[in-house]
């Protein structure tokens, strides 16, 4: 079976080299298989947004279609007319036969004998009549026959001669339609089962005294074959009311997987991944499902194309919207390292022409601190730029935080002695109350030491420096928090 449409152009192109009218179910088959099949292994935005117009597979089958209904046109038209002059020249036997028959004497009977199996003769090689007209004229004919016959009184040894004959030939039909029953093809013995009915039509009566005999005889053979083809097309039926149950539960299934879609619930992108996963094997399983019943098939794939679509272009925006959203926080995030260029820039050359003030320090130190912070609240970016831009702020940083603590060693080492010699003096004059101040104070500091900390984070000499050197800060006053406390524990 074809499983592309290209294959599926290419076997139907075989197909328009055969007769038309031979292959309309293979080409109903190719169409509807044709507008249901995926070619698609994997569903991307591209894909999905694509229009069915321009393509070139669809339009070269469409030509191919078009050429197919135009030669079916031609033989229909051909028929038709075939047929229309068969009838003409059947009515006109009839017209003669009744002719026969109505004006039938005793002095004309051998002539007419001969003339009505001439008009036998002829009728048998006159084709096909437009199907409405089938029944009439073969009933006016076997009238004319059997009244011609009964009525004209011919000789009985050439009568008995007929109806051997007729006899023998319609023995011969019910021994083809008893073979029919071997034959596992139903379609196949249905049509030609169909075909000796029409040859029994087309022969003349028997004797009275077995006419009834082979008639129930061929009629037997017929039930058998006609109870086949019904059976046939009953387990038919079944299966495509079993497929029509199944793909509608893969239809329930997509519409639960785009219910939260459809009621704006949002999903993340694990998410999104996992529902494409499932409606993938869904897509999957679809494609194994043979045929629905014919007035269903076309809705039904209709309302499955409609749940995909609608997953897919809903996945699409979504993706639109996060690859927006990237491109926001990457300006965002280029900004804030600017920012902290610029901080640090700013710090080193005032530095350098000795500007610099503990005020400043405490200013910029707070501008940075504050760009970490925003950093932390800026959403992803692509991952082509996330750890390139992440190493360049967090080594803008590190520097900052590496100058500020070699330009200010000296000055923590004489703050560190101030404070001891101010702890300690307001621990002589305050007395408890003065110590329990005085932790507060230890304790508020080490908790910002270390939450600067955390901001160093990138793996370099500088960095590991600078960690170090406020991990000792900490240890520091951590040392200085514990004298306190056991001041505070003895005091009390």
């Amino acid at each position: 079976m074809a499983s592309t449409r290209q294959e599926i152009i290419d076997e139907l192109k075989q197909l328009l080299e055969q007769d038309v009218v031979a292959i309309k179910d293979q080409v109903d088959h190719l169409k509807t298989r044709f507008y249901s099949i995926e070619e698609a292994s994997e569903e991307t935005a591209a894909e999905t947004e694509a229009s069915a117009e321009n393509n070139p597979l669809e339009e070269e089958f469409k030509a191919l279609l078009a050429q197919y209904k135009a030669k079916r046109a031609e033989v229909a038209a051909a028929q038709a007319k075939e047929e229309a002059d068969n009838l003409a020249r059947k009515q006109a036997i009839l017209d003669e036969m009744r002719t026969m028959v109505e004006g039938a004497n005793a002095d004309g009977v051998m002539a007419n004998l001969q003339k009505m199996r001439e008009l036998q003769a002829t009728w048998k090689t006159i084709g096909a009549v437009p199907a409405p007209k089938t029944q009439e004229i073969r009933k006016a004919y076997q009238q004319y026959q059997e009244q011609f016959y009964d009525l004209v009184k011919i000789n009985i040894e050439l009568r008995d001669l007929d109806f051997k004959k007729n006899q023998e030939q319609k023995t011969l039909l019910c021994e083809a339609a008893e073979r029919l029953q071997e034959n596992n093809n139903i379609i196949e013995a249905s049509r030609a089962l169909q075909q000796l009915h029409d040859e029994w039509a087309e022969i003349g009566p028997t004797a009275r005294e077995v006419r009834e005999e082979l008639w129930n005889r061929f009629k037997a053979a017929s039930t058998i074959i006609n109870k086949k083809h019904q059976a046939y097309f009953d387990e038919l039926h079944a299966k495509e009311q079993a497929n029509l149950e199944s793909k509608q539960a893969i239809i329930d299934q997509l519409k639960a997987i785009n219910e939260p879609i459809v009621n704006g619930q949002p999903l993340s992108a694990k998410q999104w991944e996992a529902a494409t996963q499932q409606v993938q094997n869904l897509q999957t399983e679809w494609r194994k499902i043979g045929f629905a019943p014919k007035k269903y098939n076309l809705s039904i794939y209709e309302t499955y194309r409609a749940e995909c679509d609608r997953f897919f272009h809903a996945k699409t925006e979504f993706f639109k919207d996060i690859r927006d959203a990237f491109i926001t926080n990457l300006k965002h995030k280029r900004a804030l390292v600017a920012k902290a260029q610029e901080i640090t820039e700013n710090a080193k050359a005032k530095l350098e022409s000795n500007e610099m003030t503990r005020e400043l320090w405490d200013e910029m130190t707070s501008q940075v601190q504050a760009i970490q912070a925003e950093w932390k609240t800026v959403g992803m970016v692509a991952r082509k730029y996330s750890d390139e831009l992440w190493k360049k702020f967090s080594e803008t940083c590190d520097a900052f935080f590496e100058a500020k603590r070699e330009a200010q060693k000296g000055e923590r080492l004489k703050q560190k002695g101030e404070r001891a010699a101010r702890a300690a003096r307001q621990a002589a004059s305050q007395g408890a109350d003065g110590l329990r101040r005085l932790r507060d104070r230890l304790q508020q500091e080490i908790k910002i030491a270390e939450n600067n900390i955390l901001f160093f984070t990138a793996k370099s000499k500088t960095a590991n420096k600078l960690v170090d050197s406020m991990q000792k800060k900490i240890d520091e006053l951590k040392k200085q928090l514990e004298d306190i406390q056991n001041q505070l524990d003895n005091a009390e």
